[in-house]
């Protein structure tokens, strides 16, 4: 599907009302014109979960979630974007448009015949388990019962060059489709056979449920390779998918934690046993994609990795991939099992209890980063505290603003001296006091600037916007004008926009938490007294803006002299100062 037009977006937000849809999965209070609960993306003991029907919009003072219907949804119900639009426009009675382009629909229906392939491969996967005693000792042995096995719908390739081929490959187009999707494979001479043969297979599949590749493992311990998963394809990218977490969704109503560990038997053996939050990387260290992925299915991240020099630095590859990532409400843990062992034999060995044990255990990311950076360094000389300092400055600049960035700089401030709070003397820290959510309140706070303050009215109320009669201050430098700019074209080209559908439009960029912040202020005042806000506001820009041209002029008249229509233009501009004095 091509991108959707912003206009019907508008326009389904405007038809579904916030507070039903979030109504609907968490239970809201009323409190004076807003809703309030305990937030549901994070453990908190009262509630900072706001939800405005006015502004459409929900907002947590404590860990920041925030967004429109649609965000809610991709987030409570784990959904994409795509698929939440389709929830929300069943429930308005609406058509969700479809691309016209026949290129489009003409790729939708090849995506569709590709996906249909690849179950195709999957239910014969299946159907050759069931009559395979080889494949089925083998997973008897590993303890995986047949609910487990139907769970993660594990099926079997057999031995020969053409199983697959023979069975699915029936005309020419089937055939292209399998040799696109990575189940086949063609030698030097063009001879195509099969990709997976003799091996255990373990489809994975995407957020949708739809299966997207596999992975096959063989039975014996002298075969090789271990593990062979599907290529890259249109349909499977193995950096931004994880095998499991389709599982881990259907097992879990609230995903409180998910346990990332290395292979497909470690996933199946841990359900197996007693802990449906397992999940694993396909064959890579874990990705940017892949963190974000964990942290929008659940608030803890533990990774579990051997405890050798290799798990170590998959560790840290995953670390760098998650500090980007650590809003205030995130963890991340890491367990380093022992030699010789991996999740599915400790599980199978010592039970889910003992299991959950190890993880109550696991190292925190901060300890984790301290620690490493730390390892051969002398922290009792300058040096090394510097070579400390200088090792970790780049990484925590990384962690998003919030509480557990300025608490990760005061433990390096802690163990060096440098850029934290820690006194001079390193002779101990005094952590800040811990930050209590509260709704912010422009009463209580410092006058705003003229384009905070417009900002703000038209985040209360977006159609205060029609009431200019335009505004002529584009150029004028100052912080924030071109946003205010952008937010006032969305309005005039859409003005009954909710705040919600006008902060959407700032999905992904720095301004957004900003916005985020001033939508949920309470202005004081009403609908009036904003307006006249509003108005006096862009006023003062627009006289700034003609004060800004008049000191370029007569810059230019003292460093090189002015032409006859910069002088025009600077006497013109002198008689309009002089009515506004």
């Amino acid at each position: 599907m091509a991108r959707l037009p912003d206009a019907f977006i508008d326009e389904l937000l405007a038809r579904s009302d916030i507070v039903e849809v979030v109504g609907s999965r968490v239970p809201l209070k009323r409190k004076g014109k807003e809703y309030e609960a305990r937030c549901p993306f994070h453990d908190e003991r009262s509630p900072s979960f706001y939800v405005s029907p006015t502004k459409q919009f929900y907002h947590c003072f404590g860990c920041g979630a925030h967004g429109t219907a649609i965000s809610f949804l991709m987030n409570y119900d784990r959904l994409e974007f795509l698929d939440a639009v389709d929830e929300l426009a069943k429930r308005a009675g609406m058509e969700v448009p479809r691309d016209p382009n026949p290129r489009s629909a003409q790729q939708a229906d090849d995506s569709r015949d590709l996906y249909a392939a690849v179950e195709a491969a999957n239910r014969f996967f299946i159907k050759q388990l069931e009559g395979n005693d080889k494949a089925n000792a083998y997973l008897d042995g590993r303890g995986v019962d047949a609910s487990v096995r139907a769970q993660f719908q594990i099926g079997y390739a057999p031995d020969g060059y053409s199983a697959l081929k023979d069975a699915l490959g029936k005309d020419e187009r089937r055939m292209k489709l399998l040799e696109r999707a990575g189940l086949f494979s063609r030698n030097e001479r063009g001879h195509v056979y099969d990709k997976f043969r003799d091996r255990v297979m373990f489809p994975i599949f995407d957020r949708r449920g739809r299966v997207i590749a596999f992975g096959g493992r063989v039975m014996a311990k002298d075969d090789g390779p271990k593990y062979l998963n599907s290529p890259e394809t249109t349909l499977f990218h193995k950096g931004r998918e994880l095998y499991g977490l389709w599982q881990v969704r259907q097992a879990n109503q609230k995903i409180e934690r998910l346990v990332v560990v290395e292979g497909y038997m470690d996933v199946v053996s841990l359900f197996q046993y007693g802990v449906p939050q397992a999940v694993a990387t396909l064959g890579t260290a874990t990705t940017p994609d892949h963190a974000e992925l964990l942290f929008r299915n659940a608030p803890d991240v533990y990774f579990c990795f051997d405890g050798d020099n290799a798990g170590r630095k998959a560790a840290w590859k995953a670390l760098e991939s998650v500090i980007p990532r650590m809003k205030d409400g995130r963890q991340a843990f890491f367990l380093f099992l022992p030699d010789g062992e991996d999740p599915d034999t400790i599980v199978r060995k010592e039970g889910a209890d003992a299991f959950n044990a190890r993880l109550a255990q696991a190292t925190p990311l901060s300890q984790f980063l301290f620690d490493e950076l730390g390892r051969e360094i002398n922290l009792a000389t300058l040096d090394g505290r510097a070579r400390l300092a200088e090792r970790a400055k780049p990484l925590l600049a990384q962690i998003p603003d919030g509480a557990f960035g300025d608490l990760m700089r005061a433990e390096l401030g802690r163990l060096t001296g440098v850029g934290g709070t820690a006194a001079a003397g390193n002779s101990g820290f005094v952590p800040p006091p811990p930050r209590t959510p509260a709704r912010p309140s422009t009463q209580a706070t410092q006058k705003r600037s003229l384009v905070r303050g417009a900002v703000a009215v038209l985040l209360q109320q977006p159609s205060l916007a029609q009431a200019l009669e335009g505004h002529h201050f584009a150029g004028l430098r100052l912080p924030g004008v071109e946003l205010l700019l952008e937010m006032l074209e969305i309005i005039d080209a859409r003005p009954d926009i909710s705040t919600g559908a006008l902060i959407a439009h700032f999905e992904g960029r720095q301004e957004q938490q900003w916005l985020n912040t001033l939508a949920m202020q309470s202005l004081p005042g009403d609908s009036d007294s904003w307006r006249q806000e509003l108005h006096d506001a862009v006023a003062q820009l627009e006289k700034q803006l003609l004060l800004q041209r008049l000191d370029e002029l007569q810059a230019k008249a003292r460093a090189q002299g002015l032409d006859d229509t910069d002088k025009y233009e600077l006497r013109e501009l002198l008689k309009v100062r002089a009515t506004l004095r």
